[in-house]
């Protein structure tokens, strides 16, 4: 679990970094920055998605925080 959500994060950061070096290139960046960051939003639904399923299937249990006074 904990190595499917480090490369998810790792591919978040690498589309992110690569749609930031795609914006400072001046020729045809806009529909390739458009894409990198179009491939940074899916793998971010993908990835809270997946957190998401793995709670129902109970893969992981949430914690939550207790208030108590």
């Amino acid at each position: 679990m904990k190595i499917i959500v480090t490369l998810a994060f790792i591919g978040i950061l690498g589309a992110l970094f690569s749609a930031g070096i795609l914006m400072l290139r001046r020729h045809k960046g806009r529909a390739s920055m458009a894409n990198a960051l179009a491939v940074r939003v899916g793998i971010s639904v993908a990835l809270f998605l997946f957190i998401l399923f793995s709670a129902w299937m109970g893969w992981i249990h949430p914690t939550g925080i207790t208030f108590t006074r």
